[in-house]
């Protein structure tokens, strides 16, 4: 395609803005001067994910790294510079984003002795390959919510095409209260403990939350994430307590504001997470026990639930396998984990805005398209529960100009299933084609 008939073309021109042009414009000078690859998709079905409809026989061109046009029915290329990748069987979407994994970690029996095993080369080389399965599974963003500061480098890594995995945004290390959800010493012995502080994530008073926030940005954190409740995970007693005062979350959020991030709260009783939202927290993770006074207010300020339904299930599984967790969280799993599904049943019946997030790591990465069929078992559309992995996650990140459409100017993250999802939702968990900036990671 010349640049001349490029910039002519009607689809390009429509309903763009002037700065999504100027990229895909830029992406077209590269494409010239440094021989980027150019490639024609040609897409049997095509799911716009703005509308939540289906638009059939297309064809997706991609220039370098970014869509540059979308044409009806399929082009005729003569050209051998220019790829064509068949997807005429195919329904595609863009590519899908994870608003709740754990990118370093997998749940297994050894896990919690792990934390004393494993450096943090080990990790790292462990991450990668959670990060290369999620790819593969079809999300290509995911957004990281806390780990031991290994997320951090691995992002840079993969933005940089060292190794391949998901676009990553990630709060680097959890904030917590001391014993809290997210206190790296819960379950050691008194020797071992210490005192951790706002460097290692943990929050006491209003300047230990700024402080905390701070060192964040210092690591080069992208979001904040708070454990506002106890957690089913940690060596603590109380999975649901609430872990910290209004007057702490309040310094967190506008701290985090001041340095252009959002904050994010592990939440599984109400009084925590109520807290939460009241105190200016954009997303709720699990929402376990939300009552509608919460529900409510959520909608009122526009906050997310991110219900990771998937990982509650999967907990409550695993509590019953005996030796899989200590014994002082075989309670909290069994009692939490299969209320969330019901949680969010209600919660977006009310109306609650609701974000895809699935808490990957808690169970095998590269499984969490199951979260799709828990949200429609649930009773959310199959269009939206599409919506919520795309155009929602996307704004929610402020990248609502460059993910979670199949547009012009937006990143070339592209996938495929054999099926159309709004008729089999399950299709999603068999991905058979996979491209991110513009690269083809997979295409079976």
């Amino acid at each position: 395609m010349s640049l001349k008939s490029f910039c002519e073309n009607s689809i390009f021109m429509q309903n763009i803005s002037i700065m999504n042009k100027i990229i895909c414009i830029m992406s077209i000078l590269i494409t010239y001067v440094l021989g980027a690859q150019t490639t024609h998709l040609h897409c049997g079905q095509v799911f716009d994910s703005a509308s939540g409809k289906i638009k059939k026989e297309q064809t997706v061109i991609v220039e370098g790294t970014v869509i540059t046009a979308i044409t009806k029915g399929y082009s005729i290329v003569k050209s051998d510079d220019i790829r064509v990748i068949d997807l005429k069987s195919k329904t595609v979407y863009p590519g899908f984003i994870d608003m709740h994994v754990h990118i370093e970690s997998e749940s297994n029996p050894k896990a919690y002795l792990n934390r004393y095993r494993l450096n943090e080369a080990d990790v790292a080389y462990d991450a990668a390959v959670y990060a290369k399965r999620s790819l593969m599974a079809g999300f290509t963003s995911v957004r990281d919510m806390g780990g031991s500061g290994v997320n951090i480098a691995l992002r840079n890594a993969i933005e940089k095409g060292k190794i391949p995995g998901p676009r990553i945004f990630t709060a680097g290390k959890t904030l917590a209260s001391t014993g809290g959800h997210g206190d790296p010493t819960n379950g050691n012995k008194a020797s071992i403990q210490g005192d951790p502080g706002p460097k290692d994530g943990v929050v006491n008073s209003i300047a230990d939350a700024r402080k905390a926030v701070r060192q964040r940005y210092k690591n080069g954190a992208d979001w904040i994430k708070i454990t506002a409740t106890g957690g089913v995970l940690s060596v603590a007693k109380s999975g649901e307590n609430p872990q910290f005062t209004k007057e702490e979350i309040k310094a967190i959020t506008m701290t985090a504001n001041d340095y252009g991030m959002k904050v994010a709260a592990h939440a599984h009783g109400d009084e925590g997470m109520y807290r939460a939202v009241a105190s200016g927290v954009k997303t709720i993770e699990h929402g376990t026990l939300m009552s509608e006074r919460t529900m409510k207010l959520m909608k009122q300020k526009n906050a997310y639930l991110v219900p990771t339904i998937t990982a509650g299930k999967q907990v409550a599984e695993k509590a019953k396998v005996p030796g899989y967790y200590p014994s002082i969280i075989v309670p909290k799993a069994l009692k939490v984990g299969p209320k969330i599904q019901g949680t969010f049943k209600k919660a977006y019946a009310i109306g609650v805005p609701i974000a895809f997030g699935t808490d990957a790591g808690v169970f095998p990465h590269g499984i969490n398209a199951k979260e799709f069929g828990y949200m429609v078992e649930a009773g959310m559309p199959n269009d939206e529960a599409l919506q919520s992995a795309t155009i929602v996650n996307a704004e929610i990140l402020d990248q609502a100009d460059n993910l979670g459409q199949i547009k012009p100017g937006f990143y070339a993250d592209i996938v495929a299933s054999d099926e159309n999802a709004l008729n089999n939702i399950s299709t999603l968990e068999n991905i058979t084609f996979v491209m991110k900036n513009g690269i083809v990671y997979k295409n079976k």
